[in-house]
Parts: structure tokens; sequence; C-alpha cells
């Protein structure tokens, strides 16, 4: 078992281990694989030579289990898992999951809902004077006032809910340790983060901070106010930055909020480090009688070779929990962990994935990130590719390459996020063709999420003609090199900003190019992202103009429905959309329907046809596209 931190009283005892430092509580099941936020945290706190004790997914009806190993020397570390506890329990529609792939034998109800405020509240009753830091996605993500979907109401810092001393945000490598020595050095409390980068507490004086600090709207202002709420969260994305970002301030009554500006990301040495540490690489063995934990299967043979995300989608919370700015580990080490999986137990030969939070993301977008950060109002990819974007899959296909040659390895896939439109920024087709060559298994998943780009400008990523270059460049290399492999989009329904034309026009285009997708992905307004501050304020935080969101249960089932018009389910519905979008001339039976009428039924001549290709005007906040537009399709349509 030592292969493994103790996770009870008597792994303590078998280590001659009388307390513990560090009491790390997590909603998921003990995994000890890099892929799971608890293994590094604690595994990094153990190789700074401190004391650490696992207590997962704990009986959340009384403290019993928190103290059974006893009083920690220094804190209670608490974390939700790998995910929200929330979007765990429940689906976009707010209906309770059956199953948890964080859970021994994937079973549900092992945590509670809000973990992290429940065992605070827990760890708090059994140790009343131990301080307690949270940390992880939920923590993370709710360290301001955040509007809450599941409550359907804003709610204060989860500082304030919870009544711990403080919070590590976004990768808390270089925070928890600075957070420990601290300690260690006897600060208590709030005052352990005075000073300490990706932290955040609660003071009641913010007179003597040791950083350059900006304040956006309090509590009671967010509370009040969805205009207030829209720029709260436009200034908590300004100072997201770990070079220009400034100390950020939000006053919650009497009290105020202290983020510290975000951490300094890690070196590629650092990182090589921490991904080197004597992870057991599997989840802890008193697990195996309840079935394991079925979230190992995905990652246990697969590497992260990155952090960060510069292309910061609106809906996606990696801007604001890891950031923009990209950090990746040396070749050395991506190597050292494929040989190492190459000689586990029950490998075949297939490295499932290298890849991180976007795949092919190996370098910072551009060389002035390190001195000036990136971009406060400016997106590397969005609306298109920045002038100063530097576009190379060079290095990550020469480690594919590398790891492709290893002994043992038969395939090496890539399946976490690509981001086709940066592919699209690098003219040598090198990289595009060896993915398709040796990385891909049948299919390619890729996200372009809409076609409309009224949507897409609102989510945040580029014009649909981007994608649809891709999926030509796609075809092309296949019919290259023998190849019959397919494309599979990701798509979105309900996003702020899609209208029920919008949901008819991808329909549309689904049907012209012969797909229909198994499963469609419903906006899910998650604490922490502008999407989701454009869902509650419909307001869009960037310009402060009005957006329009589709809320109500029938608004979003149409939505969903027209992206799977051809199940018989779905047709009544169907139906409903097209009438109540004056889009009846989808129904009948010509190639470019939807739906055909019912038996016994003429089809309906719509007053005035749709015309063909039509999309939605351009939203007034959204600058003039340079290529491709629709003015210039639209003048071209005229000639």
């Amino acid at each position: 078992m030592n292969d493994f931190l103790p996770i009870s009283h008597e792994d303590m005892a078998a280590r001659g281990w009388y307390y513990c430092d560090f009491l790390l509580v997590t909603g998921d099941a003990y995994v000890d694989h890099p892929s799971f936020g608890t293994a590094v945290i604690s595994r990094v706190l153990e190789d700074a030579g401190y004391k650490v004790a696992i207590l997962s997914q704990p009986d959340f009806r009384s403290e019993a289990d928190f103290l059974a190993m006893g009083r920690p020397r220094y804190a209670v570390l608490i974390n939700s898992g790998n995910i929200d506890s929330m979007v765990a329990h429940y689906t976009a529609a707010k209906k309770r999951r059956s199953d948890d792939a964080y859970t021994p034998g994937g079973k549900a109800g092992r945590r509670p809902d809000r973990a992290v405020t429940v065992y605070s509240m827990l760890a708090r009753r059994a140790f009343p004077d131990t301080p307690i830091y949270l940390g992880g996605i939920e923590a993370s993500l709710r360290r301001f006032a955040h509007y809450d979907y599941w409550a359907d109401r804003v709610m204060p810092s989860i500082l304030e809910s919870t009544g711990a001393d403080g919070l590590m945000y976004g990768m808390g490598e270089r925070s928890v340790l600075a957070l420990a020595d601290n300690l260690r050095h006897g600060k208590k409390g709030a005052a352990a983060c005075v000073g300490v980068r990706g932290t955040a507490y609660l003071a009641h004086d913010a007179q003597f901070l040791p950083f350059e600090a900006a304040e956006c709207p309090s509590y009671e202002a967010v509370l009040d106010s969805k205009a207030d709420y829209a720029r709260s969260v436009k200034a908590q994305y300004d100072e997201q930055d770990f070079v220009r970002g400034r100390a950020l301030l939000q006053r919650h009554g009497k009290r105020v909020l202290v983020q510290n500006p975000p951490a300094k990301p890690l070196s590629t040495e650092e990182m090589d480090k921490v991904y080197a540490l004597p992870y057991a690489r599997a989840y802890h063995p008193s697990y195996e009688a309840a079935g394991g934990v079925p979230a190992i299967q995905e990652v246990q043979f697969s590497i992260i070779h990155n952090r960060g995300c510069f292309g910061a989608c609106n809906f996606c919370a990696l801007a604001f929990h890891q950031g923009r700015y990209i950090s990746v580990r040396s070749h050395e080490s991506v190597l050292a962990e494929a040989r190492q999986i190459a000689a586990m137990p029950g490998f075949k030969g297939y490295i499932h994935d290298v890849g991180g939070p976007t795949a092919n993301f190996r370098f910072p977008s551009c060389k002035q990130q390190e001195q000036h950060g990136l971009c406060r109002d400016k997106r590397c990819l969005f609306p298109s590719a920045c002038k100063n974007l530097e576009a190379d899959h060079g290095d990550y296909l020469n480690l594919l390459r590398e790891l492709r040659q290893i002994e043992g390895v038969k395939k090496v896939f890539v399946r976490s996020g690509l981001r086709y439109d940066y592919m699209m920024a690098d003219r040598n087709d090198a990289f595009f063709r060896e993915l398709v060559e040796h990385h891909i298994s049948g299919q390619l998943k890729v996200a372009p999420e809409h076609m409309s780009d009224n949507v897409l400008y609102y989510m945040g990523k580029p014009s649909f003609s981007v994608y649809e270059s891709f999926r030509e460049r796609y075809a092309r290399i296949n019919q290259k090199l023998g190849r019959k492999q397919y494309l599979v989009p990701y798509l979105m329904s309900s996003h702020p900003g899609a209208t029920l034309r919008d949901a008819v026009l991808l329909a549309e285009y689904l049907n012209k190019v012969g797909y229909m997708p198994e499963q469609v992905q419903d906006f899910y307004p998650t604490p922490g992202t502008l999407s989701t501050a454009m869902y509650y304020t419909e307001l869009d935080p960037r310009t402060m103009k009005p957006v329009f969101v589709a809320k109500t249960a029938e608004d979003k089932a149409m939505q969903r429905a027209l992206l799977q018009w051809r199940r018989p389910d779905k047709r009544p519905i169907v139906l409903a959309a097209l009438k109540k979008a004056g889009r009846e001339d989808l129904i009948g039976f010509g190639k470019e329907c939807l739906i055909r009428p019912a038996r016994g039924e003429k089809p309906p001549v719509p007053a005035k046809k749709a015309p063909k290709n039509a999309k939605p005007a351009r939203p007034a906040s959204r600058p003039a596209p340079k290529k491709k537009g629709w003015a210039q399709t639209k003048a071209k349509r005229k000639k």
C-alpha cells in the first residue's frame, strides 16, 4: 500500500506516522494519476517533505470520517474532485445523473451536492482551530460572487458560504507550496494567503496589499444589477494574466474578497518534475471489489504534454482557471512517461491520447507574451487568427514521431481537443498529413460548435468558413492517402445569442452534408464563464449590448430537436419549431426538407419561401469580417 498515500489511520500507522501535516479531502475516489488534481497536489507536497493523508469521498452526514485520521498539523485542503460536483450530479436540463465515473463502480451518490461547501462545514466541526483551504475547479470558479444555474440566483464567493480561510485557483503547485511554507513558519488562516499568487481570501482591510489592485462591483451590486454583474465578470477576465494582472477586490458586506494575481505558470523543467513524481497511475486497490473507478479508463494510457489554452472560447472555463498562457513538458519527459506506460500491465500498444486542454499547442501564441502577457481585449484566434500568431506544429509533430518509435507502442492517438482554426493558420501540411495517416482511428473529432456566424461570435469562435475550409482540406488529405475517415463535429444548442432561426440554419446545413449527430450538447451555464454571464444578464460583457438567450424549456427543446430532426421521437417538436420559425418550406418531400408531412397531408405552402443559405444579420457589435464575410458573399451573389 506504500505506493499510495495513506487513506486511513491504519495506513498512517503502517508508515510510522502519528499525525499528518495536511489532510486532503476530495469528492473523487483516490486515483493516483497525474490527470487527477488530488494526486498532483498531494505528490507535490510529499516531494517537499510534508506528510499528506487522503480523505476520499467521506461520509457527508457526519464529521466521523474527518476525525478518523486525527487533526492535521497545518491545514485541511478541500476539493470536489476533477469536476464540479453539481455538473457531476446534474445534466444541463437539471436532471439527476444515474452514475458517477469518479466513484468506485461508477455509482452515483457518494459525494454531496456542492461538495466543497459541505466538506468545509464538516471539517470546521471536526477541527475548529485548524485552517481550511479550498482548491480545484469547483472552488476556483466560485471565488467571486457568481450566478448559480442550479439555484437560479447570484451567490457570494464560496469563501463567504464555506467559512474557509482561503482558496487556491488555477493550477495550484506553486500556490500550495507557498501556502504550506507560510503555515510552517507560523502564519494562520487568511494571513497565510497574503502575498501568495494564485490565492484568494476574505479580509476586513485591504489597504496593505503587496500587489497593485483594482476593484470590481461588490456582491451587493451584482446581486441588484445585471449590468454590474456583467461588468464584474469582464473585470475578472481582464486581470486573469500572470504578467499584467493586478490583484482584484470585491466587497462582500463589511469584508472584502482579495484575489491575488495569478500564479506564474510552471516552466518546462518544473512541469517535468511534477510529472516525474512517483504516481501509482492507478486507482487505490481498496476499490477493486467495487469494480474500480471508471474515470481511469480514458487516461490510464494517455499523456498530458501541455497546459493552458489561448483559444479562450467564451463557454469554456479554461481561460479563467488554467489561463491562456501555454506551458509544456519537454520531449524527454513525455517520452519517459510513454516508456513507463508501455511497461504497464494491460498495455496493448495503444497510447490513447497525447494532449491537454488543446492538444496541438506547444508554444505561446506569440513572442510578446512572456514580457507583456496576453492582450487584454484581443483574442489570438477570434474573430480571425491574429497577425502575430505563430502557427507552427513542427515541435508537436516531432514529439509524435518520437513516440511512434518507442518499443511496444503500436499506435499513438490524438483524441483531446484539436484547434482546427490553429491548424488552418499553419500552411504547412506536414502535421495535418501525419495526423490523418498515423494518429486517427477512423474519425477525427473537432468542435465547430455551430455553423451560424451569429452564434459563433457570441461563443468566441471563428467564422464557420474556417471550419468549411478545414473540412475540405481534411477530405483532400484523406483522398490523397487513400483513407476513408470521417470528421465528427461537436455541436452545441441554445448558447446565448442562438435563435431558433440559427438552429434551423444549422439543421439545414447538417441535412445538406448528410450528418445527424447522435448526441447534442446543450449549453450548460457553469460558474465563471463569459457565456454564463451572458445567459444570466442577457448582456454581452465584452460590449454591454443585449443578447438573445433561449431560457424556456420549449425554446431549448426546439433548438436541440432541430439538430436531431430525423429521430421519430423529435418529429412533433421539430414540426412545431419549423412552424414557429416560419420555415414550413422545410416540411415536404424535397431533398432539402427536414421532415415529411403527416400521411394524407399536403406539404404546407409558405407565403414566402426563405432564400437559400439565408444567414442571420451580423450583430452590430461585431467588427466587419475581413475575409469571406457576409457582405462580400452577398456582393458576389448579386454579380
